[in-house]
């Protein structure tokens, strides 16, 4: 009779409990190993979905910023500054963006590029990778190794998964 009481409470609890443990339900900004699934780092994100990426160019040697509107799966490339026409800087916008010219800032407006994730290695000696939100910077290599090609992707993540990875807000 005990066990009969048990399994028809406790096993249907813990099932609940599991889930709950494994079900993905925050919004972040994931940081992953690039041809792997394992979470190194994530930013939660909630009512404002703008993030930045700002680097130091590598041949250039200047600062570019790119902004990034976040939806649930995706990340939309929104607006690019930069300081320099040269190697792997656009030199124009495309279709109904608009490219402008303000105190020496090159700025290509109105984009909607969309990404599922964005691959990038963390810069080793200038690249100095950051992500902005709500006015706070997080340097990348703060969580991650110098050199690490990363996957940054918009997904939602279980309790589970916020317990091995790194909240860099936090």
């Amino acid at each position: 009779m005990r066990v009969k009481k048990f399994t028809i409470y406790c096993i249907p609890l813990l099932l609940f409990s599991a889930f709950l443990f494994f079900f993905p339900y925050k919004q972040v900004i994931a940081f992953s190993y690039q041809d792997q699934e394992e979470l190194l780092a994530y930013l939660p994100v909630k009512k404002e979905k703008t993030v930045q990426i700002k680097y130091t160019h590598s041949i250039h040697l200047s600062e570019v910023l790119e902004t990034y509107h976040v939806s649930e799966k995706k990340m939309k490339l929104t607006e690019l500054a930069y300081k320099d026409f040269a190697v792997g800087m656009p030199s124009n916008a495309e279709g109904e963006e608009v490219f402008e010219e303000k105190d020496g800032t090159y700025y290509i407006k109105n984009m909607n590029r969309q990404f599922a994730y964005i691959d990038l290695r963390i810069g080793k000696v200038r690249a100095n990778h950051r992500l902005i939100y709500k006015g706070c910077t997080y340097t990348f290599s703060r969580f991650i190794k110098p050199g690490t090609w990363i996957r940054i992707s918009s997904k939602k993540i279980s309790f589970w998964e916020q317990l091995n990875g790194v909240n860099i807000n936090g």
